[in-house]
């Protein structure tokens, strides 16, 4: 008999008391606990920080019982049981620093009443924080566990009003605060989140927390790997083409092995092996969006992006950076990572797996184009491209131009009106799920645009208005990077008229050397 799956249930005990299927993380957590006082983790949501929190959780409270069979099960020592308060914010919004305080406070009352203290103040939330603890250590003579779900959640909640997420910021510095003053009686404490502010602007000082979200060694902490798809899933899974599942659902680089979302999974077993964007429709990312106007950001440019490591572990509410904040909220990953010999880290990011392609590109042709149709031409269009029928595709772009309204092009200007034009096909194209580089580096220089599917790769340049874009593919021979992959090449070049808002040239023609 199959396992239940835990689809939505991130109580650690309640997936052991009713055997639901688990994958065991508590090797990773044993480590943790044991070379670790106050981590912090950063994962995308839906991503398993619950879960994982939970575990810990149950450990710290001696809970042996539900870890019968588990890694951890005859290498701790369970005869200690230490208090832990459980602060979360994952449940609802809040929009006020007055409703955060009232959260706050209503929170630090249910761990008085599970810990049985009663603070002296309720109605400051750090005072009252840093006398639970306090009292806590007296009571059960020994030193206190923190874990804090969500830390972040009341500031993400309100992005786009930046004084407002200020506020909220000051509020939850005062709250964490407390446990870099609680040294003496603190055991362990643990932060999730998605996003990382600096130290400065959120622990306000506390610089010995260990942020683990790209340490090697717990890569895995959180998400499933390919190896526990074929294992612990394979019952669940019987029938299921495992690749097709990886380029869907795979993907997501955290310096460990490449995983999976559990959301996504779960689901399509759920829903018989459907494939949809589970974990991308649970969170339309509209504040990125609003974020993406106000910066008037070459789209193109996700495609294959270098950054230094400060920009991956810096987020600022005063002056959010795009790539920052889809790295991440989970829509960017890692590629590859180097470090030079002067220890210089730089990475390379790219779009996690199909799921994220499509739909994350579908968002943006609607922002560029405000076209809420053209979803209906993309089963046209990618018939078009997978028979090389280049006539077609010219027709269905001319169409989906035309259908722009003019403010559009006013309010999108994206440094210029090619990078706007650019910038609308590369994400009608990416919303298929194809393989796409944008600004594609050769020896001879970038290449605009190169689409690549099971067949065939389309090199495309872009010109305004009468420059021969064909010319300049076949001049600065760009298809010779891709003649090893023993596909056929097309070369296409398109022009476009800044009057007529439209093509103005579509050539092609068959690369052939």
């Amino acid at each position: 008999m199959l396992q239940k799956l835990p689809v939505g249930i991130q109580t650690f005990s309640e997936i052991r008391e009713e055997n639901y299927l688990y994958i065991d993380k508590t090797e990773i957590a044993l480590k943790l606990i044991e070379n670790n006082k106050y981590v912090f983790l950063s994962r995308p949501r839906r991503f398993g920080k619950s879960l994982f929190l939970d575990t810990l959780k149950n450990i710290f409270k001696a809970k042996k019982e539900f870890f019968e069979g588990l890694y951890v099960h005859d290498k701790y020592d369970w005869s200690k049981s230490y208090p832990v308060i459980h602060i979360s914010f994952a449940d609802g919004t809040l929009h006020t620093r007055e409703r955060l305080d009232e959260k706050i406070i209503s929170i630090l009352e249910d761990n008085q009443k599970s810990l049985g203290i009663t603070c002296k103040n309720t109605s400051s939330p750090d005072i009252c924080f840093k006398d639970l603890i306090i009292k806590a250590h007296e009571k059960y003579k020994q030193k206190v566990v923190v874990l804090i779900d969500e830390y972040d959640k009341p500031i993400l909640d309100n992005i786009t009003d930046v004084e407002v997420a200020a506020q909220m910021r000051d509020g939850l510095r005062n709250l964490y605060s407390v446990i870099k003053g609680s040294d003496e009686y603190m055991k362990f404490a643990f932060l999730t989140g998605v996003s990382k502010f600096s130290k400065v602007s959120i622990f306000s000082g506390l610089n010995n927390i260990e942020d683990i979200s790209l340490n090697e060694e717990y890569g895995n902490i959180c998400g499933y790997t390919h190896e526990d798809i074929k294992t612990s899933f394979a019952k669940h899974l019987e029938g299921v083409d495992l690749e097709k599942l990886k380029l869907w659902y795979n993907g997501y680089n955290f310096l460990g092995d490449k995983v999976y979302n559990p959301f996504d999974i779960l689901l399509f077993i759920k829903n018989k092996f459907l494939y949809k964007n589970y974990w991308f429709e649970t969170g339309t990312p509209t504040f990125l969006i609003d974020v993406i106007k106000e910066k008037n950001y070459f789209i193109p440019h996700l495609a294959d992006l270098v950054v230094g490591e400060e920009l991956l572990n810096s987020f600022h509410i005063e002056n959010i950076a795009i790539e920052t904040l889809l790295f991440q909220a989970g829509y960017l990953t890692i590629d590859e990572r180097e470090i030079d010999e002067d220890n210089f880290i730089t990475y390379t990011l790219r779009l996690p797996n199909k799921e994220v392609r499509k739909s994350l590109n579908s968002i943006f042709i609607t922002y560029l184009t405000d076209n809420k149709t053209y979803v209906l031409q993309q089963k046209e269009l990618q018939k078009s491209l997978q028979t090389a029928n280049l006539e077609n595709l010219k027709t269905i772009l001319e169409s989906l131009f035309a259908s722009i309204p003019y403010n559009n092009y006013v309010k999108n200007n994206i440094s210029n009106f090619e990078g706007y034009y650019a910038s609308v096909i590369y994400a009608y194209l990416a919303s298929l799920g194809f393989e796409i580089v944008g600004e594609d580096v050769t020896n001879r220089g970038r290449i605009d645009l190169t689409l690549k599917i099971k067949e065939y790769i389309y090199i495309i340049e872009f010109k305004m208005g009468g420059g021969d874009a064909l010319s300049q593919i076949k001049a600065k021979n760009y298809a010779q990077k891709y003649v090893s992959e023993n596909k056929k090449i097309y070369l296409v070049g398109i022009n476009f008229d800044e009057e007529l808002k439209n093509l103005s040239g579509f050539e092609w023609e068959i690369y052939s050397h």
